[in-house]
Formats: structure tokens, sequence, C-alpha cells
């Protein structure tokens, strides 16, 4: 694991630098660095699945106009197939070297997911702030995604309750705000490669973080996506429900 987001001592100063000169953290290069970040997020809870991988500008997947290419699970089963089993997840990582993963949510945990450039003010607000903020990736496709705890499972109905922002991949596109990635859904987890050259999904803050409530998270990022939201999105919320009603 990198030292650049291993560690908490200067973390706020690091990353308030990199996110003023616009770098991206370093991760490990090559495939056994690929595996130690996969397994290092399954250690922390987060259950994998193999997803489809850019092929040029394409997706992998034998679809015609792919509308998610390279950000879907390869399998239909991919709730049932998602795993923490490192031995399992280092066989489709070696049998499959160019493949993504997807981490489903809903089970263990929550992804908080907002535009890139309010996701920025967001996280420099809450680490100033002290609060513990757990995992952070940022996608090239113009996201940041807060990993969290689990608002509720199907096992745990009553803590569990439906929320305007909550978002399914097939209805990504009606949230250009904040996101929430709850049961039924996932995202990618890095390292991932996007179509496009050079663009990919990276932590900013690794999986060693834990995970936080979602709740102590919520109220700055509606804030600050309310603020960063365009005209025509901010009436589009205001109509759904913003911020959410519980």
């Amino acid at each position: 694991m990198s030292a650049e987001f291993g560690g908490r001592t200067g973390l706020q100063g690091k990353l308030t630098q990199w996110l003023r000169a616009g770098r991206r953290p370093k991760e490990t290069a090559g495939d056994g660095g690929r595996e130690a970040l996969l397994l290092a997020a399954a250690d922390a809870g987060l259950p994998l699945a193999p997803a489809a991988h850019p092929a040029g500008y394409r997706c992998s997947c034998d679809r015609v106009g792919c509308p998610t290419p390279a950000r879907h699970p390869v399998s239909f089963a991919w709730q049932t197939q998602s795993t923490t089993d490192g031995a399992q997840i280092e066989r489709w990582a070696r049998h499959q070297p160019q493949a993504n993963f997807i981490t489903a949510t809903g089970m263990v945990h929550d992804v908080l997911d907002v535009p890139l450039d309010a996701g920025r003010d967001a996280l420099e607000r809450l680490l100033a702030a002290g609060v513990e903020v757990g995992p952070v990736a940022e996608s090239d496709d113009g996201r940041l995604l807060f990993f969290t705890l689990t608002r509720g499972t199907p096992e745990d109905e009553d803590e569990w309750w439906p929320c305007e922002l909550d978002c399914h991949p097939e209805t990504a596109d009606e949230h250009p705000g904040l996101r929430w990635h709850c049961r039924g859904s996932y995202v990618l987890v890095p390292p991932a490669r996007l179509p496009g050259e050079d663009q990919a999904v990276r932590w900013v803050r690794g999986p060693e973080h834990a995970l936080p409530d979602p709740l102590s998270l919520l109220e700055v990022l509606t804030e600050v996506c309310g603020r960063y939201v365009g005209a025509d999105d901010a009436d589009h919320a205001a109509g759904a429900g913003w911020p959410p009603r519980h």
C-alpha cells in the first residue's frame, strides 16, 4: 500500500496539496500491486466481483452500444458472486488480468458518489473539521466516491429506509448531483481502468481507513453539491426532495 495514502500522519496537508495542484495519489504499479490493492479492499470488508474492462474506447463486453463501458459486472449473478475471499479474488485477478472489479454496495458498505469538484471541496471541509471520512476514490469520469457503512441490508430491514438519492446503475443519469449507492447497486473499486487514454479509478484515501456512518458526511456533501450543481439539475433535485427527506 502506497505510503502516500497508507497513513494518517500528515494526510490532510498532503491531500490539500494534491487537490490544489491537480495531482493524484500514486498507486502501486504492476499486476502484483493490482492484486494487493484488491485484496486490501476485500480485507476491509468490501465484497468484489469481476467487471468489464476497456477495449480501446469501447467496452470488453459484446453488447452493442454498451451504456456503461468497462463499468459493469461480467456476470448477472454479481450480487451472489461478490466475495471478500482472498483466494477467489486472486484467482479472478490472475485468470482475468485485464478485468476491472466492482464492489457490491448495501451489504457491508454504501457509497456516496458526488461530482468531482464538489467532492474535493467537501473532502477538504470534512478533514479540516476532524471528521473521520473513511476511504475515498476518484474516478476520471468526474466523480468522487465516499465509502461508508451501509445503512441497512436485507437481513436488517428495520435499519433501512428509502431515499430519493438511492442510485442504481441504470438510474445513475437521473442523479447528476449526489448519488447514494446502497442495496442493489455497485461501483468500480480501485484500481480500475476506464475507456480512453489514461482514464482510471484510484484511491485518494485507501481502504485501511475505517468506514464512517454515512450520516456523518451527508450534510456537508448535500450542501456542497447543492452549490455546485447546475441550474437545471438544481431544479430537478428540488423536485425530487433536496436535500433528502427520510
